[in-house]
């Protein structure tokens, strides 16, 4: 039942649209129509061109995804663990989280030029951010009972981080995996308007310079396609880890 309401209410939504634009609610010159999305929508596959940036794309977010997961994880864990630490970094992350990314991306351009590097580091600091204040949070919610424990065994610091933050921190960490990389995905928009030749985004922004509605919304969707594909892949990868939160 669920799955068919999942189905169905996006196949409705886009039935409601049609029957707007054939009707003439709808501004065909703004918004179209499914129907001419659509049209627009496979020459783009077929001629190779919507593939193509789509993988330029999907490289970028997924190295930015990573370069910013991987150290937010581990200094997540540190803060969680050290009060030292927490006391050192937090007021910095507290203070620079609020300002916008696109805020910063001259500054990016200038430090890192207009080739990958830039794009990628934009992702990355992005995701840097949600990963590290979720896992913190994952961290300071283990029921200290554990953390007593493995120090009255005489844990060490490596069987802190492996054996006791790790495992105890894994659901608030897949929870700021996934508002990462929906975050990724939002920022890979903005990374390719800068002196981008290729990716998704750059087919947005080159779309919107030719009022090419049609192929705008056809990024559009391959990007939310993207989002839900990423989405299910970590998904599968929280029911691995995580079996018994599967269970629960």
């Amino acid at each position: 039942m669920r799955t068919a309401i999942s189905i169905l209410s996006p196949l409705t939504l886009l039935l409601i649209w049609e029957a707007a634009a054939y009707l003439g609610f709808v501004d065909t010159r703004l918004l179209s129509s499914p129907s001419l999305i659509l049209k627009s929508f496979f020459p783009l596959l077929l001629s190779g061109e919507l593939l193509y940036n789509t993988w330029v794309s999907v490289i970028r977010v997924v190295l930015g995804f990573i370069a910013g997961a991987v150290p937010g994880i581990l200094l997540g864990m540190s803060m969680g663990l050290s009060p030292f630490i927490r006391s050192a970094i937090e007021p910095m992350i507290a203070a620079t989280y609020p300002i916008p990314k696109l805020a910063i991306m001259p500054l990016i351009l200038l430090i890192f030029g207009l080739g990958e590097s830039s794009k990628i580091f934009t992702i990355a600091i992005g995701v840097f951010y949600l990963v590290v204040i979720n896992t913190m949070a994952g961290v300071l919610n283990i029921d200290k009972i554990y953390l007593e424990v493995a120090k009255n065994f005489g844990a060490s610091r490596k069987d802190f981080y492996l054996t006791v933050a790790l495992p105890g921190a894994l659901p608030m960490i897949f929870a700021g995996l996934k508002l990462g990389m929906g975050m990724a995905l939002i920022l890979i928009v903005a990374a390719e308007l800068s002196a981008a030749k290729a990716g998704v985004g750059w087919m947005i922004w080159r779309a919107y310079d030719m009022f090419d509605i049609e192929q705008m919304f056809a990024a559009l969707i391959t990007l939310s396609v993207l989002g839900y594909i990423f989405s299910l892949v970590l998904d599968w990868l929280e029911r691995l880890v995580l079996p018994w939160k599967q269970t629960s």
